[in-house]
């Protein structure tokens, strides 16, 4: 007696099928957790546009204490600030390459004694650089956003500091580099202008037009799950009519 062999259930196909499948849901589930995330993260931001500046020295102690302080709008004296030691931070701007500036303000509050400050953009077709001279103390008032650090991912280049080629936001190395202590896990971005009377240094304000395709995304893998069930259910009917 011999058995027809198309006609065994295929146990692979089935297996892989149901592995892709599962992949594909966990897929789309990730994404519509994303997108939570992301439309909280957007509700934050157009709040934090409407809302005034706080102090900075609040903002630092309730972060010491738990609090969250990612996209708050802050005030502060940073004395000298305009005329600071800077370090260069390769960024792009609106598809232009270019350079930020940071610089370190001193802060007496949270347990820190510096905190990063994001003084703005310069394009890279932009000539000279802002006037350096560390010794000036003239009060300087800043309002700008705290935002931590994004983390370096597996294509950003390391950072040298010899040749002060600045990569990714290393709030440690970059403090110690300006030779501050203790600062502030955080870098302050600068709303207002640092350097009015060098209008080439351009303030880097709360992002407002960030991206939030996360449905979109969902509903791309939950379509693919939804394909790969329809052509594994039509192989099967195809192989049992046949």
């Amino acid at each position: 007696m011999t058995t027809d062999r198309s006609k065994r259930f295929p146990i692979g196909l089935t297996v892989a099928t149901a592995i892709a499948f599962a992949i594909l849901i966990s897929l789309g589930v990730w994404q519509v957790q994303r997108l939570a995330w992301k439309e909280a993260l957007l509700a934050r931001i157009a709040a934090l546009q409407a809302a005034p500046a706080r102090p900075l020295s609040k903002a630092l102690t309730e972060m010491a204490a738990g609090g969250e302080t990612d996209f708050t709008r802050v005030t502060v004296v940073c004395p000298g600030l305009p005329r600071k030691p800077f370090l260069e931070l390769y960024a792009v701007r609106d598809g232009e390459a270019g350079l930020r500036l940071i610089s370190v303000c001193q802060v007496a509050d949270g347990g820190y004694d510096s905190i990063l400050v994001d003084r703005g953009f310069v394009a890279q077709t932009a000539t000279g650089r802002p006037p350096i001279n560390a010794a000036d103390a003239t009060p300087f008032t800043l309002t700008g956003v705290l935002r931590r650090p994004d983390k370096p991912t597996f294509v950003t280049p390391p950072n040298d500091v010899a040749r002060n080629h600045w990569y990714w936001r290393d709030a440690q190395g970059m403090a110690k580099a300006l030779g501050a202590v203790k600062p502030a896990p955080l870098v302050l971005m600068a709303e207002t202008p640092t350097n009015p009377d060098w209008p080439a240094l351009v303030p880097a304000p709360v992002p407002i037009d960030i991206p939030n395709r996360h449905l979109e995304y969902a509903l791309t893998w939950f379509g693919l799950a939804v394909a790969l069930a329809g052509v594994y259910a039509a192989v099967l009917w195809r192989k049992w009519k046949d």
